[in-house]
């Protein structure tokens, strides 16, 4: 089967409304930022269907201090005013690209596009799916270069975090004490994580 690469939504100039069909995405938020919200946006706008995958759903650690019902909640808020045109799925960790693969094309079965910014996502699904990078979606103005490990270190720093989310989420992490909760099971580990190991990748994730 030939490998399949990403589309390139400037040079093939498809800006059509609903132009990308049924597409399928999958990501941590964990927390949802500033730049998962352009994004997510643009693909609700852009598509007759989203399916928002939930990734590391099986994890509760560091990298994923929040739950699933969390996760959601923050994309919800951010989405469902202007949206209706989405879903989540589960999309668990199983530590085996192979079998990750497999799993992924239970999960979203047929689709026009998968949407992502992830190398190792991309070398999984690249034969099986049309690929679209993330921040072809978005002219470049309106392309945020940023991680939520960024957020999650700028809160266990006690900087503020809060300019990195929507303010509804900054809102909500903060009425729902999450960001209390984060630094008193995930601080001390991130601040060392912050200090010794992390390289930010001038990508940004979704």
């Amino acid at each position: 089967m030939p490998q399949k690469k990403y589309i390139n939504l400037k040079r093939d100039h498809i800006f059509m409304a609903k132009d990308l069909g049924i597409v399928g995405t999958v990501g941590r938020f964990k927390p949802l930022h500033n730049g998962h919200a352009v994004v997510l946006e643009a693909m609700c706008e852009r598509s007759i269907h989203v399916y928002i995958g939930i990734g590391s759903t099986n994890r509760y650690n560091m990298r994923n201090p929040f739950t699933k019902e969390e996760t959601q909640s923050m994309i919800n808020l951010v989405l469902q005013k202007k949206f209706s045109n989405y879903s989540f799925v589960d999309v668990p960790d199983l530590d085996n690209g192979p079998k990750w693969r497999e799993q992924a094309l239970q999960i979203y079965g047929k689709l026009d596009h998968f949407i992502t910014t992830n190398d190792y996502v991309e070398s999984l699904l690249k034969n099986d799916y049309d690929l679209i990078h993330t921040f072809t979606l978005l002219p470049n103005e309106k392309r945020i270069f940023l991680e939520a490990t960024m957020v999650r270190i700028a809160i266990a720093k006690g900087e503020a975090w809060e300019k990195f989310v929507p303010p509804v989420i900054a809102t909500y992490l903060k009425e729902n004490k999450l960001d209390e909760r984060f630094c008193k099971e995930f601080g001390l580990a991130t601040l060392k994580y912050a200090a010794f190991e992390y390289t930010p990748n001038n990508r940004g994730t979704i």
